[in-house]
C-alpha cells in the first residue's frame, strides 16, 4: 500500500476547502489575525532573527504567522496543493518564506539547511509510520543546541472513542471526510497511524535530543463534536465529570 500517494491525494483535495473554510479564515489571517494558539506562543517564545523550520505545515497559515513574529521560516508538506496555496498566501501577505513540497522521511535529502527551531504541531504525527525516523528528520535538520517544539492532539481522547492507544504495525485506513464546516461531503482514503506518547519521547531521546519539558493540558484550542467550553477559550472533553488530557507539548534540546 503507498500510504503517501494515497495521503496526498487526501491533503490536496482538503486543501482546496480549507483554503475558503471559515475555520482556517485566510482572510483574517491576511488582515493581520494570527494563526497561533496560545500554547505553542508560550511554549515556542519569541522567535524573531530565528530560523523556524515547519513540519508538516498543511498550506502555511501557522509558517506565515511564524515569520510575521520575526523568524526566517521554512514550511514542508507532502501536498503539492497545499505547497501552491502557501506560496499564493505568502505574496499576498507580502511575507518571507520558503515553501517545500517533500514527504517527511526524504526532507534532509532535499533540504541540507539546520535551522534554530523545528516546529510541529496538531495533528501531524498520525500520518507518519515510523516516528524514529521522524526523530531523526528533526534532530538532522536543528543545529547543535538546536530546539524542537512538538504541540500535538493527547492520543487518549482517541482512546476513549475507541481507537487503540498503543502502536501497531497496522494502520488505520479509512475514507472521511475533512474538519472544516465547508465539508462538501466528499469523502477521501486516509492512511494513519496511532502512536503512544513514550513513543514520541523515546524517539527524540534516541535520535539526540534532550527533552527540556513535558507538558499536558485539559482543553485543545479546537473543537471536536462532544466536547464543551473549557478554561483558557478552548474546549474541553469530560470523562466522569474530569477534563481529560487533550493536547500535549514537548520541547527538546539537539545535543
Amino acid at each position: 500500500m503507498d500510504y503517501l500517494a494515497i495521503n496526498k491525494e487526501a491533503w490536496d483535495k482538503r486543501t482546496t476547502v480549507h483554503v475558503k473554510s471559515s475555520y482556517y479564515d485566510v482572510n483574517g489571517f491576511l488582515q493581520g489575525k494570527t494563526s497561533l494558539k496560545n500554547i505553542e506562543l508560550e511554549e515556542v517564545g519569541p522567535v524573531e532573527g530565528k530560523s523556524l523550520l515547519h513540519l508538516q505545515c498543511h498550506f502555511g497559515l501557522d509558517t506565515l504567522s511564524w515569520a510575521r513574529l520575526g523568524a526566517k521560516v521554512t514550511g514542508v508538506d507532502l501536498s503539492s496543493e497545499a505547497i501552491s496555496q502557501a506560496k499564493l498566501l505568502a505574496k499576498q501577505a507580502n511575507l518571507e518564506a520558503s515553501f517545500i513540497c517533500s514527504d517527511v522521511y526524504q526532507f534532509n535529502e532535499v533540504c541540507p539547511e539546520k535551522f534554530d527551531i523545528v516546529f510541529v504541531s496538531y495533528g501531524a504525527l498520525c500520518w507518519l509510520p515510523d516516528l524514529n525516523l521522524w526523530a531523526e528528520t528533526v534532530s538532522k535538520a536543528l543545529k547543535p543546541s538546536g530546539k524542537i517544539h512538538l504541540v500535538e492532539f493527547h492520543p487518549f481522547d482517541e482512546l476513549l472513542l475507541g481507537s487503540p492507544y498503543f502502536a501497531s504495525d497496522e494502520p488505520l485506513v479509512e475514507e472521511d471526510g475533512t474538519y472544516t464546516e465547508n465539508c462538501t461531503g466528499d469523502k477521501a482514503k486516509m492512511v494513519t497511524w496511532m502512536h503512544p506518547i513514550s513513543d514520541v519521547i523515546n524517539a527524540l531521546v534516541k535520535s539526540g535530543i534532550s527533552i527540556e519539558s513535558f507538558n499536558e493540558y485539559p482543553y485543545s484550542p479546537y473543537y471536536l463534536e462532544g466536547f464543551v467550553a473549557g478554561e483558557n477559550g478552548g474546549y474541553q472533553l469530560l470523562h466522569k465529570g474530569n477534563a481529560i488530557p487533550l493536547v500535549y507539548s514537548v520541547k527538546g534540546k539537539k545535543l
